[in-house]
């Protein structure tokens, strides 16, 4: 109030802003480049047991803190399918030193949100919280990762609130469709398992294959602390060796080795006509996580791009994608996506529209696939890479989705990929390199298929095969 005061009657003050706003107007403006190399280094520290240590201090009113951990369904067999997720949903009914109502107490106490996610490759726990309160946060953390209370009453609540969350996933058609991609593509492997796992494993997983799973896979050398905010590093490996350093690093049994996916080009069809609309993904094999080939593949899933009825564009964009379907009005929603593995990635699309059109899409999908290996101009490159280099930019804003890239890439390289060394690895794909790229991984391959709903117009398989090439340069 009295700052206030002072401003009513100093109309003198009103004088010095006008220069200062004209000293502001001309000061140099930061470039693209320079906000990249302005970014704090991601820290990564190892402890004796291999445990990794990874942080980025910003200037943040907020911080979140978590635990990767590179276990996954992929570590499933497929008599255990499903025991990952079902450890993940154990993890919040208490441990051995707080009771399900206790834990939860002390987190709504500080007024943190923990979230967790169990994916193909990795789990996360992690928790968005102000900065004074990252040591009671990894306290917890630690304690529900580590100290898991695996009580036969709690295993049965947990099972049947997994057995209705399956029922619930059945509704999710997204899920279902990239599901069956997964089973076609990667079949008789460990990536071809869902995360859920199906219901007649999750009957019967009993407490001894949890403590199993979380013996042989939730081990030092795979798991990583991860911080993101106002967090400084040397604290955090603190708390880290405090918490984690007593994990084991040794293994109970054989130690769990991936085994190499293999990639199979096929289909899976599940037809259901009274669904309103077709869910398809399409997707060509690719490399893993450590390729150069990922950012030739990241601009090409650029072009290709995504759409749907929200959107006001039209043919008044440069996509010709977009242009095609705008026309026949029967399109819901199309995305571009490419999901990466350790050795392997899905290249590809997924869309939903109308069951009549399937075939006419399905033409113009795959022209759009042979002009990223022919024909693509130089217009549509650096149009591509403009737009990639701005999401560069989103990436950048929360420390929730910092900390997720930062443990993913801990987990995957030991370290993480500054965003200017990313920046200029997509400035440094060329026109030629990107045909190149396009044309080893598209060209006259063979894709995966998997469709579910109103699918009878959906294009045959031998002739989406043989769309995959043109016979003209």
């Amino acid at each position: 109030m009295a700052s206030s005061k002072i401003l009513k009657i100093s109309p003198a003050l009103k004088l010095f802003s006008r220069p200062v706003a004209v000293r502001k107007a001309h000061l140099p403006a930061v470039s693209y480049a320079q906000t990249l190399l302005n970014i704090p280094e991601t820290v990564v520290t190892s402890l004796d047991n291999g445990f990794k240590v990874a942080s980025e201090y910003s200037d943040s009113a907020a911080a979140t803190v978590g635990v990767w951990i590179d276990a996954g369904s992929r570590y499933e067999t497929s008599s255990t399918n499903g025991v990952a997720n079902f450890l993940e949903h154990m993890a919040y009914r208490g441990t051995n030193q707080r009771s399900q109502k206790d834990f939860l107490t002390e987190i709504s106490n500080i007024g943190a949100q923990l979230s967790s996610y169990t994916d193909r490759e990795e789990t996360a726990f992690f928790a968005r919280c102000l900065p004074s309160d990252v040591p009671k946060v990894v306290d917890l953390l630690a304690d529900m990762i580590t100290n898991t209370k695996l009580d036969d009453h709690d295993i049965e609540v947990e099972r049947s609130v997994i057995l209705n969350k399956l029922k619930e996933a059945e509704n999710d058609l997204k899920l279902v469709t990239m599901d069956y991609l997964h089973l076609t593509a990667y079949q008789g492997t460990p990536l071809s398992q869902s995360v859920l796992g199906p219901s007649e494993n999750v009957k019967k997983i009993s407490k001894s294959d949890l403590a199993f799973y979380a013996r042989n896979n939730f081990v030092a050398p795979r798991m990583a602390l991860v911080g993101s905010g106002d967090i400084k590093h040397d604290e955090l490996v603190k708390l880290a060796e405090k918490h984690f350093s007593s994990v084991p690093y040794t293994y109970t049994t054989e130690i769990p080795v991936l085994k190499p996916c293999r990639y199979t080009g096929s289909e899976v069809r599940a037809r259901d006509d009274w669904l309103p609309f077709a869910h398809v993904a399409v997707v060509v094999d690719t490399c893993g996580h450590n390729s150069p080939d990922i950012y030739p593949l990241m601009l090409a899933k650029t072009i290709i791009g995504s759409w749907d009825q929200t959107l006001g564009s039209s043919n008044n964009t440069m996509n010709r994608l977009i242009q095609n379907i705008y026309k026949e009005k029967r399109c819901h929603s199309f995305e571009a996506f490419h999901t990466l593995y350790r050795d392997s990635g899905l290249w590809g699309i997924y869309f939903v529209m109308n069951g009549m059109v399937l075939d006419d899409f399905m033409f113009n999908l795959q022209n759009e696939w042979m002009r990223l290996c022919i024909s693509i101009t130089e217009t549509e490159l650096q149009a591509a890479k403009a737009a990639l280099r701005a999401n560069l930019f989103e990436s950048l804003d929360g420390t929730t989705a910092n900390c997720a890239e930062i443990g993913r890439q801990v987990l995957h390289y030991g370290e993480r990929t500054p965003l200017a060394e990313i920046d200029e690895k997509i400035q440094s794909v060329t026109l030629e390199k990107l045909k190149d790229v396009c044309t080893k991984y598209i060209y006259d391959r063979c894709p995966a298929i998997s469709a579910v709903g109103p699918i009878e117009a959906m294009t045959d398989y031998n002739r989406v095969r043989s769309n995959m090439y043109w016979l003209r340069f």
